[in-house]
């Protein structure tokens, strides 16, 4: 790896429901895309070291003097990164600024203090903007006293605080000295370029800023004590923060990551942009956050998904923009990529994908919400009946499956299997909410469903389930079957396929998704989500032992903030694919939770 490329662990995530920020151990913003998660990149540096621009605040006596340590403050999104120099420390605050009721008016607005501990440090900051993934330099004015702006094509930034910077012609610069109990503030707000011409510019008070992250602190606290989570559980509150900063509040759509094009393989192709709201990343993420209590965020998806599919089964896609969109053409840019890894990507032709499993994770998620007191109503019902229909009627087909195989369609085992439970929880809802339903077509499907996966989705040699019908190969996402009630956990089939999954799938603690070959060049790294649902799997099956022994496995991936990948490379110990998962971070709490029921079950015993 490239060292103008620091390790994909060595970021930081802040963020206001709006779009996030990844913040470098060096205190560095590289990756920001402004006004939503999936805008163009503004500080794009991760993915274009020369290119792409950066808001990077560092002491002048140079990294070989330097030390940091970075944590969250408490339970929020508010990173410190503290500098150790010779004759001083002091700390970086960085936030994405949001008021107790969810995210400020002003449009999104990152937040700098930096903040004297002892001694006395000097600091070099640079705000460099890219506007469109580095295609647009910055135009930068001076509107007042510590007051700028940077404007490009439809983007536009406004920059104040009480620094004096020296404004370049695509860039800004400054300097300052912190001592102890001393501050120094840099906000950046996001702004449409022809509002920033009527504006009044005045700096805000320094007060005003500190204000806004004292606020910033409380609503990421009182969200978290909001949650119920046992001292058992504590690990899994900031998956649950990530989680919660990766959702778009204006609509309740939940991005796969914020990020695109970070490689599943070092210097490869498989380079996907993942700032889509996925149906099934996103029922699997509602569900793990309504079970720690966030109910509102799992209705609030529940709801953006009827919208966005307009009610109608027909028109479901696998994905959509955060906004609802449904068009994502997929689009190579010219830029170096994270440590050359090319394509760069934005789009995703996965959009245009039948995965027939979305049908049973929607349905699953309203069989849940239900029993959590919320029954359908009347259009919800509707869209329900409409969902199971098309499962009865397309279960036969093949599809892309839930890894979006780009090799053609196949008779995936984990694809047919939800289209069972979209029936077999369909048939339950209509049952216990007394709602007509065409019971005897359903019921029938769904047994025929059932008696084509137990005839050609299991190997009855080995006494295992299979990835597709009538193959041999393994697939990890086989360890979602008892999730959905397709089989006990503790069926003699479910141990077999799980044992033989960690053997064969195997990758140094970590699980595989696959070995079979995909189209793609290059063998990806353990997915992480795997491992997680291998520990939620054999906890169920009381092997609490052994859960626990790949749940740790799994846990000692993340980095030191406690944010996980996607997929990290077992050889070389390196972090892999678009950063933070949100898939991994929800697997991470479900897994959690599972080790947790089943120790209490074991004691009770």
């Amino acid at each position: 790896m490239s060292a103008k490329y620091p390790p994909i662990a060595d970021y930081g995530l802040i963020g206001d429901g709006q779009s996030v920020a990844l913040v470098s151990t060096k205190a560095s913003i590289d990756w920001c895309c402004l006004p939503r998660f999936d805008s163009g990149s503004c500080f794009g540096r991760l993915l274009d070291a020369e290119r792409g621009g950066h808001f990077s605040i560092f002491p002048v006596q140079g990294d070989g003097a330097t030390s940091t340590h970075r944590s969250y403050r408490g339970d929020t999104m508010v990173l410190e990164t503290t500098f150790r120099v010779e004759g001083g420390e002091a700390t970086v605050i960085d936030c994405m600024t949001v008021s107790r009721d969810g995210p400020t008016g002003i449009g999104p607005q990152i937040l700098r203090v930096i903040e004297g501990v002892r001694g006395s440090v000097e600091f070099d900051v640079e705000i460099v903007p890219r506007y469109d993934y580095g295609e647009i330099d910055a135009w930068i004015r001076k509107h007042g006293p510590n007051v700028y702006s940077a404007i490009g094509g439809d983007d536009g930034l406004v920059v104040s605080g009480d620094l004096e910077l020296e404004a370049g012609e695509h860039d800004l610069r400054g300097r300052c000295t912190v001592s102890a109990s001393e501050r120094v503030r840099i906000a950046a707000a996001y702004e449409d370029p022809a509002t920033i011409e009527k504006l009044d510019h005045g700096s805000p008070a320094p007060e005003e800023l500190d204000r806004a992250l004292d606020d910033t602190v409380a609503f990421w606290e009182e969200w978290a004590f909001g949650l119920s989570v046992s001292s058992e559980q504590i690990e899994t509150l900031r998956s649950a923060l990530t989680l919660k900063a990766l959702i778009y509040d204006r609509t309740g759509a939940l991005v796969a990551a914020p990020t695109t094009s970070l490689p599943e393989v070092e210097g490869g192709e498989r380079n996907f942009d993942y700032r889509y709201a996925w149906i099934r990343d996103s029922t699997l993420a509602s569900g793990s956050l309504a079970d720690l209590g966030a109910e509102a965020e799992a209705d609030a998806f529940r709801r953006f998904i009827e919208r966005s599919s307009a009610g109608n089964a027909d028109d479901l896609q696998i994905l959509y923009g955060i906004g609802g969109e449904r068009r994502h053409e997929e689009l190579e840019l010219e830029l170096e990529g994270y440590g050359g890894a090319r394509p760069v990507r934005i789009g995703n032709e996965a959009s245009t994908q039948v995965q027939l499993d979305a049908l049973g994770q929607l349905i699953e998620q309203s069989w849940r919400w239900y029993q959590r007191g919320h029954e359908p109503d009347d259009d919800y019902w509707r869209f329900i009946v409409d969902l199971a229909d098309t499962a009865a009627a397309g279960w036969k087909e093949p599809d892309r499956g839930i890894w979006e195989w780009r090799g053609g369609r196949r008779h995936f085992v984990h694809s047919k299997v939800h289209c069972w439970a979209a029936l077999d929880r369909a048939l339950a809802l209509a049952k216990e909410c007394m709602r007509k339903a065409p019971e005897r077509r359903w019921r029938e499907a769904r047994d025929e469903i059932r008696r084509a996966i137990e005839r050609r989705g299991y190997d009855s040699e080995r006494g295992v389930f299979v990835q597709v019908f009538d193959g041999k190969a393994l697939d990890a996402a086989l360890l979602r079957l008892p999730a959905v009630g397709f089989v006990d956990y503790e069926d003699e089939r479910m141990i077999r396929t799980a044992d033989a999954i960690r053997e064969e799938l195997d990758a140094d603690g970590l699980i595989y998704r696959y070995r079979a070959k995909d189209g793609f060049k290059g063998d990806e790294g353990a997915f992480l989500p795997c491992s997680f649902w291998l520990a939620e799997v054999l906890a169920n099956q009381s092997r609490v032992d052994q859960a626990r022994e790949v749940f740790d496995r799994a846990v000692a991936t993340a980095n030191g903030l406690g944010l996980f990948s996607e997929e990290h490379d077992p050889e070389k110990g390196r972090t892999l694919g678009n950063f933070p998962q949100a898939l991994t971070h929800l697997s991470h709490i479900e897994a959690s939770l599972a080790i947790e029921r089943a120790t209490e079950a074991l004691t009770r015993s």
